[in-house]
């Protein structure tokens, strides 16, 4: 009888966990909203009470007031109070979540913290009080950097410039034309008497279908990586969604310009072509010219190595806010930093900075999220709405209708130059994964308060956000299982696949200069040499600007696959038989280790043999899949990798000696002398 009422109490322990965590979160929100009331009724009361009365004591003839042991000042610590509450509260949510694995692999995580917003919010609306709302300021200034930040950072580089063409195609050509698609659709339906919609002018449904229309990052990371979804996939839909947002800004403030003006011209359309360029590359040049400087500087932070991970954020913030002030892509900025400096910088600041800045980089844009979908559903009960059953059911049917479209028709014509087609399964998983989310929101809070359309625009955009991102997000997991659809390489790199890869990049290289066509490769080898010759001799610091590059990315990966032998604690060879092995056969003799690698220096030369010598194992690993919750130990911190692989040793050599013991035991004295030829 007392096992099953374990079985039960732990049971019931997860789910337990997350209605405290909601409780506590919706008891902070009440009394950080009622105390502010209540603080407020009390000073005027007190005033009040002061001028009435003529006797009240005051400095000049009044008693000596006795001195306050302990005094309630909430009004002073109340921000900063709140904020922390609210991080805190809201990681708990998180934390919750993922202790109930029934529900959190069932049901996407933005899902349940948008799911926390609406009872949070619909308890404080219920009491009367003011719920908080996710304003713009709050999301495009403090929200929305640290998770393109994370994702600039991290992008994969060789994927993403392999399918550049087909991401821009997405990105501008299918953005315009689910912008003009839904805009125009739905004016038509506007003209129809009995939509009661005759007062929407052309200029207001295109401003609405700009806001729409662009695939919202943070939802697509939210989703595409929780399903694990393979690579091509994951960076044409992702992709699109960073680089479309130099293409809803230019329209945005094209078609709110030209609402207000109420008159359009050739010139001002050619004028709005000039402002895409200027936006989108002006953020690139920002973003790029930033990521320098940044890598420049940390070539000179040998000594201070405290100071180094603050580098990196400063100048992406920067990065962001100085193209902002100019009304260019602060994303595409953010991406342009991170893209330049990440090389530059792992190769100058130490092994632990680069763990802060990995994991301080993953906190942030974790914590940035959650706020962001528990701040989406209170802002969605504080309102204002209007609400309209045509306008939205047709704003709804008209964002997969033109995302579909849009899919299968530029699919069509990019099939035709890929070698590597886009399979059904692809476009059906790319239209199906087109989500909105708080980018569309915000744009809309934009609008000005004398637009009289505002409200019925803000009750349409949260309702395509909350079909997109609940039902298609939890439908999108079972789809891709039914489908079949490939699923992300789990498999890690190697040292030979490197050396196939370079060499087939050499290769194609020079069959493009023997044919005489400059394409991807030969611009692509064009700018590894200039990188190589000039770039890194400015950006790196000491002997690694001169480091082969074959050298460094071993060096990379025995770092990485030491990391996840210590993490899935499988087990491994003593390090003296795989030190003896590793060393016959990879120490080259001395008359030829000169001319094998001219550049290293002795120093270098024995860092590279110990690594080697430490972490080079033929073991079988379980190798994870990437996860936005579960970072990896770094193999660096307090040396555990040497400390697991001595215990190993010691475990193994013990036994050995017990089962040698065992098997002489077994045999017993007779035949020890029958086999003894004294």
């Amino acid at each position: 009888m007392c096992e099953p009422r374990a079985a039960r109490r732990s049971a019931a322990g997860p789910p337990l966990t997350g209605f405290v965590c909601v409780l506590l979160l919706v008891c902070v929100s009440v009394a950080s909203a009622s105390l502010d009331v209540g603080n407020n009724e009390t000073r005027r009361t007190a005033a009040a009470e002061t001028a009435e009365d003529p006797h009240h004591p005051t400095n000049s003839t009044g008693l000596k007031k006795a001195f306050p042991v302990l005094a309630l000042n909430y009004d002073y610590v109340r921000k900063p109070f709140e904020i922390a509450l609210w991080i805190l509260l809201a990681l708990l949510m998180k934390l919750g979540f993922h202790i109930i694995p029934r529900v959190s692999n069932v049901v996407p995580e933005s899902c349940l913290l948008i799911g926390v917003g609406l009872l949070v919010g619909g308890i404080i609306r219920a009491i009367r009080e003011e719920a908080p709302v996710l304003n713009t300021e709050l999301f495009f200034l403090y929200l929305l950097p640290p998770i393109i930040l994370d994702a600039g950072y991290f992008l994969p580089i060789r994927a993403f410039t392999e399918n550049m063409g087909t991401i821009l195609v997405f990105a501008v050509v299918g953005t315009l034309w689910n912008a003009f698609f839904i805009g125009g659709m739905i004016f038509g339906v506007c003209q129809i008497e009995g939509a009661q919609l005759a007062g929407v002018d052309l200029l207001s449904c295109l401003l609405f279908g700009t806001i729409v229309s662009a695939v919202d990052p943070v939802a697509v990371l939210a989703v595409f990586e929780e399903i694990h979804i393979n690579e091509l996939l994951y960076i044409l839909v992702f992709g699109e969604s960073l680089l479309n947002d130099a293409v809803t800004v230019v329209l945005y403030h094209l078609f709110e310009e030209f609402s207000h003006a109420g008159t359009v011209t050739v010139a001002d359309a050619f004028l709005g072509i000039a402002c895409f360029f200027v936006v989108s590359l002006g953020g690139i040049m920002v973003g790029a010219i930033y990521g320098l400087l940044g890598a420049f500087t940390s070539r000179f932070t040998s000594h201070t190595r405290v100071i180094e991970p603050l580098f990196v954020f400063l100048y992406s913030y920067m990065a962001y806010l100085s193209a902002e002030v100019f009304h260019l892509s602060g994303i595409m900025s953010l991406i342009a930093c991170g893209v330049t400096m990440r090389p530059y910088v792992e190769a100058n600041v130490s092994h632990k900075s680069y763990t802060t800045i990995k994991y301080f980089m993953k906190m942030w844009s974790s914590v940035s999220e959650t706020l962001i979908f528990i701040f989406l559903g209170v802002s969605t009960v504080a309102g204002p709405h209007a609400w309209n059953w045509t306008f939205v059911i047709l704003t709804v049917v008209l964002c997969l209708v033109s995302r579909v479209l849009g899919v299968i028709g530029l699919t069509y014509i990019i099939n035709k130059f890929r070698i590597v087609k886009l399979t059904k399964k692809d476009q059906f998983i790319m239209a199906y994964g087109g989500l909105r989310g708080a980018i569309a929101f915000s744009l809309g809070f934009l609008l000005t308060d004398d637009n009289e359309m505002k409200s019925m625009f803000l009750t349409a955009i949260i309702t395509v956000i909350f079909f997109t991102v609940i039902v298609q997000g939890m439908t999108i997991r079972p789809l891709v299982e039914l489908l079949a659809v490939k699923r992300k390489n789990e498999s890690k790199g190697s040292i030979n696949e490197e050396i196939h890869t370079q060499f087939l990049d050499h290769l194609l290289t020079g069959i493009e200069d023997v044919c005489g066509h400059y394409g991807h490769h030969h611009w692509k080898d064009k700018l590894n040499r200039f990188n190589k010759t000039y770039v890194k001799r400015w950006l790196i610091a000491g002997e690694r600007s001169t480091e082969p590059q074959l050298i460094s990315f071993y060096n990379k990966m025995e770092m990485k696959q030491a990391m996840m032998l210590v993490e899935s604690g499988s087990a491994a060879r003593p390090p003296t038989h795989a030190s003896s092995v590793s060393m016959q056969n990879i120490q080259p003799r001395e008359s030829a280790r000169g001319r094998a690698i001219p550049s290293i220096s002795k120093s270098r030369e024995q860092e590279i043999r110990k690594v080697l010598r430490g972490h080079l194992q033929n073991t079988r690993q379980r190798l994870r899949s990437y996860s936005r919750h579960d970072l990896l130990v770094d193999p660096f911190e307090d040396h555990v990798s040497e400390v697991r692989f001595r215990k190993q040793r010691v475990e193994m050599e013990r036994r050995v000696s017990l089962k040698l013991l065992g098997c002489c035991l077994s045999r017993g004295p007779d035949q020890e002398q029958e086999e003894d030829p004294l």
